[in-house]
């Protein structure tokens, strides 16, 4: 993600002043017509301006929009999330996305992760050492994309600039 709206600080390449943080798209799937979005990370100096809805805003845009408009024509958009990360379910709701499950010990994390949900260490577990994670999975589908969702997002972009 690059944010064309900041001026480089003196001395500071512009490359270094204008990366805001990555997105992109994992588990893409042609026959199922799906992707998720993943990675996800805006940098803190970027985070709550208007460089997360952006990103979320156009590749929503590009995915969900049909051919002819110059998208790929997904029918679904997947987003998940760490159920303690309250922040990044927020950012997901106001863009769109709408709850669907959370998926109990979905992951695998290293123990010495910041959060890990309070979730226990498992005695004799067969990865020692190791947390879980449960996830939110949220998505946005294509119907609710062409009943509103895509304008309201559309002017958050524009309101945030």
């Amino acid at each position: 993600m690059i944010d064309k709206t900041r001026t480089p600080s003196p001395g500071m390449p512009a490359s270094q002043a204008d990366l805001a943080g990555i997105i992109g798209y994992t588990l893409a799937n042609r026959t199922m017509l799906s992707a998720e979005i993943g990675p996800f990370m805006t940098l803190p100096p970027f985070q709550r301006t208007h460089v997360t809805t952006h990103a979320i805003g156009l590749i929503c845009q590009y995915a969900l929009d049909l051919p002819s408009q110059g998208g790929l024509g997904l029918r679904r958009l997947q987003y998940h999330t760490d159920v303690a990360n309250a922040l990044s379910q927020r950012v997901a709701q106001r863009t769109g996305f709408q709850l669907e499950a959370v998926l109990k010990w979905d992951r695998v994390v290293p123990a010495d992760r910041e959060s890990h949900n309070g979730i226990p260490l498992r005695e004799g577990d067969a990865k020692p050492g190791t947390l879980g994670r449960h996830t939110v999975v949220m998505s946005l589908c294509w119907e609710e994309w062409e009943a509103g969702v895509r304008e309201k997002l559309l002017q958050q972009m524009e309101r945030r600039i």
